[in-house]
């Protein structure tokens, strides 16, 4: 490994941080240097503005030119860094002295947390557990599918104007609506995905977007149906064998809800990926003309996908909608489709450990930015930008299997 400052000083980087630095004063020169006084009618020149950019400008670049160089230098380094975590995991996975008291531990601690934390924690804590079963389901279509989908709120909403509806017309329990909310959005997701069933890329995104936007107009307009922009509110949470729960109560009822649903959809999507419906989507995602060469049936699985990811999405949904009590079509817009999609990426594609840490990140984290609330999404975007460029598979990358052949005698 090289010193870390071994060639800090390069004046080809240098050079060209200086062009950066120019050209973002330039850039920027209108807005930060020059202010017009419309009262007095005069110019304000601000040139220590225009010093600090191109002071920040020089800096920014050098040291973002610098960490791509000694990306490019340690790649070869990061690969043998992740087969080696990957050895560890799987030693520590296959001792049974390390793996009972490390899952004894967290088991206690997810028991006790609503015990041992406020309220207010709880509640983000389960928001964010929606956010993983989220992730989890996306994972299916898109980590595991390969399909591009920008619409993924809208099966989210599904899920929570079915308990929602049920509830308002019906009086149909929590319970009741949870298996509901999924086999609805199950058939939203054959519904949206038999048209796309021979789009791919770039079209494919656009038209689950269309769907999603559809949706959510629909639910805006449909005023005598769903309360249009008001939405349906005084939605009961999960009641306790027909008891009716106080609201601190409800909150922790609704955590183990969401702990046990997170288990759930992990042993899912684990057996879903070992499974043969599983292999025919990473075949599917990879080539799928080499795939349907093969003998796998493209809209089949295609379908698969679509139907099983947003089964998840309803479920989701229906808690979504007792922990919250009211639902209103702007809560499920293309930035809650952009969200769930950022969480898949960030936490790494495919990888169920990485999605279950970028949920975490993306809700917690910013949860308690809220202090930075104007400058949040700024912030995540600059965040989402280095990530792209850096660690382009995620925060916990997908391991892919690999499997040897040993000859007879050897």
């Amino acid at each position: 490994m090289k010193p870390l400052n071994k060639d800090l000083f390069n004046m080809k980087r240098l050079k060209v941080s200086l062009a950066m630095a120019f050209w973002l004063s330039v850039v920027t020169f209108p807005i930060m240097v020059i202010k017009i006084n419309t009262i007095n009618d005069t110019v304000i020149w601000r040139w220590g503005n225009l010093a600090l950019i191109v002071i920040l400008g020089l800096f920014g670049s050098y040291i973002w030119n610098y960490a791509l160089d000694r990306m490019k230098e340690r790649k070869g380094e990061s690969n043998r860094l992740k087969e080696t975590l990957s050895g560890l995991y799987q030693r520590l996975r296959s001792n049974p002295k390390v793996k009972k008291p490390v899952l004894a531990a967290v088991v206690l601690v997810i028991a006790a947390f609503p015990f041992i934390t406020s309220m207010y924690s709880t509640s983000i804590l389960t928001t964010a557990l929606i956010y993983v079963v989220l992730g989890l389901g996306l994972n299916i279509i898109i980590g595991l599918g390969g399909l591009l989908h920008l619409g993924y709120a809208a099966f989210f909403a599904v899920g929570a104007y079915t308990y929602a509806l049920l509830y308002q017309y019906f009086q149909i329990d929590f319970w009741i609506a949870l298996p509901l909310g999924g086999l609805f959005a199950f058939l939203f997701g054959l519904l949206v995905g038999i048209p796309v069933l021979r789009l791919r890329g770039d079209y494919l995104a656009i038209v689950t977007l269309a769907f999603g936007e559809i949706l959510r107009i629909i639910l805006n307009n449909w005023g005598p149906v769903t309360g249009g922009p008001d939405g349906i509110s005084r939605i009961p949470r999960p009641s306790f064998f027909g008891i009716d729960l106080k609201l601190q109560g409800s909150i922790n009822l609704t955590y183990y809800i969401m702990v046990l649903m997170v288990v759930i959809t992990i042993i899912v999507v684990r057996r879903l990926e070992d499974s043969r419906i599983g292999r025919a989507l990473e075949a599917m995602k990879e080539d799928e003309v080499a795939a349907e060469a093969m003998g796998i049936d493209i809209m089949k699985s295609k379908l698969t996908a679509f139907a099983l990811g947003s089964m998840w999405a309803g479920f989701a949904g229906v808690v979504m909608a007792a922990k919250t009590t009211k639902v209103t079509p702007d809560s499920f817009g293309l930035m809650e489709s952009v969200i769930v999609l950022c969480i898949v990426v960030l936490g790494g594609m495919g990888s169920i450990p990485g999605i279950l840490l970028g949920a975490f990140i993306f809700k917690i984290v910013m949860e308690y930015f809220r202090v930075f609330a104007m400058y949040r999404m700024l912030i995540f975007g600059a965040v989402l930008v280095i990530m792209m460029v850096f660690k382009p598979d995620g925060l916990i990358p997908k391991i892919r299997r690999k499997y040897t052949v040993e000859k007879e005698g050897a």
